[in-house]
């Protein structure tokens, strides 16, 4: 399949796309990824180098007549989002991507393609690789554990880019180019719980909702997509009170920056509530399908036989528990006042794990206003305080503040309107840039962020275009070809 994509244009680019999805790169055990930069870039002539933390960098001297120009640094990161559908088969631990190409897209095979930032990477190793390419003097930079805290990105040290101007490729749509991003948390709430045994006269059900379209919890948020978590805690609203329903177990969501697709949960119902409680279920179905229809049109929710577990949740917490969730905000927290349609701060309830008396809510929060971030955080922290869980905060990083004026940001945009007459957007986005991490150690770095069109990141509807990937890769040639003469 990847022969596939290796054929497509531009061969270089694709080429290095298929070999790079060949390595298994989950976040924080990017060993092999590393370990294969390094022997590509021993491959090409050049060195790569390593820090402390894992990051690399290679650097690429100026092609003839291209000495006297600005220092450029290319960055993008190296880890994916691991995600699948449940009915795929997948090991992301030992296999590579299966990529198949649909009319002007690429996609996988029922999990995360790794187009974000594999893209991005594949570009880089193009132009490092090339003899025909014209460029300026290149720090190519290639991070770590992006997806999952930014840990590469915070541990990188002054002094080791020489670069003056940042190309970042983790850009999303080909029109924009993006010159600031908001920074994040992770919020996460833990909990013990007390159970008892199953009463008798108890029948066991499973709960599923599965379906909906999932995405990236930073770009997507503001899409109204369905949150699975909050779907399945809807369902369970006062299902004890009305119906007698205990919960024994809750799994839903997974990763922090993915909106949940799925969500089940394991329930002792009386035996003598069993149709109303399905009657109620059905009724919810039908709503909720309404609500979604237009951005989840794929939703489902099973109600089934279970067998009956043998232990369920103390009701009292499981009214605490459900009521927490339910207060607890998701989505849009507030749009910024000054950027139309760009939202300023969110949350999302990424991942619920409840059964064998623990209890585990991870969560990621945004913002580019840092005071409003943490007025979000507040707000979580008394969310689940009410059903005494324990609230912790973790992985912040900043936002990335924009410099519209920048020369760069100027020169590209000029650029975007001449080669394709229209006006690009430049804006500031949602989501957790590196480029905000790197500015703390490089202040006066210009910075711009850019890329191809790459649609259901993070989740298993992932895929890129592949004629926006030539357009883009147009305009990063023409870009690197003119980059301004050093002040």
């Amino acid at each position: 399949m990847s022969k596939e994509v290796r054929n497509l244009e531009p061969e270089a680019l694709w080429r290095n796309f298929a070999d790079l999805n060949a390595v298994p790169r989950p976040s924080k055990k990017e060993e092999r990824v590393v370990a294969f930069m390094q022997s590509f870039a021993e491959s090409i002539g050049l060195i790569a180098e390593m820090d402390e933390v894992g990051n690399v960098l290679i650097r690429k001297p100026a092609t003839d007549g291209m000495e006297d120009r600005t220092p450029i640094v290319m960055q993008s990161h190296l880890d994916m989002v691991h995600q699948k559908n449940n009915d795929t088969e997948f090991d992301f631990l030992t296999e590579g991507i299966r990529m198949k190409v649909e009319g002007d897209w690429v996609k996988a095979e029922g999990t995360t393609l790794g187009a974000d930032n594999g893209i991005g990477v594949a570009s880089i190793m193009a132009i490092l690789e090339s003899h025909d390419i014209a460029h300026p003097q290149i720090d190519a930079l290639f991070t770590i554990d992006e997806e999952t805290g930014m840990t590469g990105a915070l541990g990188l040290q002054g002094g080791w880019l020489k670069g003056k101007i940042l190309l970042n490729l983790d850009t999303e749509d080909d029109d924009e180019l993006t010159i600031g991003c908001a920074g994040g948390i992770d919020v996460t709430a833990n909990g013990s719980y007390d159970e008892e045994e199953t009463a008798s006269g108890m029948v066991g059900m499973r709960l599923t909702v599965k379906g909906l379209s999932g995405g990236h919890s930073g770009m997507d948020i503001n899409k109204g997509l369905g949150n699975a978590n909050k779907l399945m805690n809807r369902l369970l609203w006062r299902s004890h009170e009305r119906y007698g329903v205990r919960i024994a177990s809750i799994e839903g969501g997974g990763l922090r920056n993915a909106i949940p697709r799925e969500s089940t949960a394991i329930l002792a119902v009386p035996e003598s509530q069993d149709d109303h409680f399905s009657k109620h279920i059905e009724h919810l179905t039908g709503v909720i399908r309404a609500e979604y229809a237009i951005t989840d049109a794929d939703l489902k929710i099973i109600l089934e036989p279970a067998e009956v577990p043998a232990k369920v949740m103390q009701e009292e917490f499981q009214d605490k528990l459900t009521a927490a969730i339910y207060t607890a905000p998701n989505g849009i927290y507030r749009l910024s006042p000054d950027i139309e349609d760009l939202v300023q701060t969110s949350n999302n309830i990424a991942r619920i794990e409840v059964g064998d008396g623990e209890v585990s809510i991870l969560c990621l929060t945004r913002s580019s206003l840092d005071t409003e971030k943490e007025d979000l955080q507040n707000a979580l922290e008394a969310c689940f305080g009410l059903a005494d869980l324990t609230v912790t905060f973790s992985g912040d990083y900043p936002g990335w503040q924009p410099r519209p004026q920048s020369d760069i940001v100027e020169l590209m945009a000029q650029r975007y309107r001449e080669m394709f007459s229209e006006e690009p957007h430049v804006l500031a986005c949602h989501a957790g840039l590196e480029c905000g991490i790197l500015g703390t150690n490089y202040p006066d770095m210009d910075m711009v962020s850019f890329g191809p069109n790459i649609r259901g990141a993070h989740s298993p509807d992932e895929r890129v275009q592949i004629s926006s990937v030539q357009k883009y890769w147009k305009f990063l040639l023409d870009t690197l070809e003119r980059i301004p003469v050093q002040n």
